[in-house]
């Protein structure tokens, strides 16, 4: 990845960790200019960690602003419904995948394993592969466009978000690429399944730690130094 996408992915972490430590309010506009400045840099890699942030359902647009928003629960819940229905079914198809992709993956998601959870970009990059691999043998185009548009909704809560999932995370991937080497299409769709719905629990309680005394509504805009908005207009 180059240095650019490492600082893009850095300004993402970055911004998403100010939103759940209440930095960031509801209603808080996002100024490339103030935000490259606190994060010590230029106004393109904020830029697109905005634009990520703001894809995932974190930000929306308000005018001329794109201001911070709490993703609601019930979001979380409709896209990990739309997955639990869409993924384990897909991956039925997926007990024939060569050995030497499998094994390539399962190199890779040790090798992460051992490394630790400060690589994001390795995280997601590995985590796109496997859930794309098992949808792939189905055959079904329309449906991996749409499971990868749901994945990138809650691509904010990564294992810097979320470290305690980061040891499950690889172990129930491992447990998914040995129920595909087995030929078992019910234990895959097992396996799956309760992946997903760890990590749907995983991230409805950390929008339940999401500091509660934040009001939903826009405020006005203030002086980052006295605690307000910080972002672009």
């Amino acid at each position: 990845m180059t240095r650019h996408g490492n600082l893009a992915r850095e300004a993402h972490r970055r911004i998403i960790g100010m939103m759940f430590e209440g930095e960031l309010r509801p209603g808080d506009a996002l100024r490339e200019a103030a935000l490259g400045a606190r994060l010590g840099m230029s106004r393109t890699p904020v830029r697109e960690a905005i634009k990520r942030i703001e894809s995932e359902g974190l930000a929306a647009a308000q005018g001329r602003s794109i201001r911070v928003r709490r993703l609601p629960a019930r979001d979380v819940e409709e896209i990990f419904f739309l997955r639990l229905q869409l993924e384990p079914a897909l991956a039925r198809a997926a007990t024939h995948l060569a050995a030497s992709r499998l094994d390539r993956l399962e190199t890779r998601i040790r090798s992460l394993k051992k490394a630790g959870p400060d690589r994001e970009d390795t995280q997601w990059e590995i985590d796109d592969a496997l859930h794309d691999m098992l949808a792939e043998p189905s055959g079904n185009q329309t449906a991996r466009a749409v499971l990868t548009t749901l994945r990138q909704r809650t691509c904010g809560f990564d294992h810097i978000q979320l470290p305690e999932r980061f040891l499950q995370s690889c172990d129930e991937h491992l447990a998914i690429i040995a129920a595909v080497r087995a030929g078992q299409p019910d234990g895959l769709e097992a396996a799956l399944k309760q992946h997903l719905e760890n990590a749907r629990d995983a991230i409805l309680a950390r929008l339940r730690e999401w500091p509660r005394d934040l009001k939903d509504s826009d405020p006005k805009d203030s002086d980052p130094k006295d605690g307000g908005t910080v972002g672009n207009e």
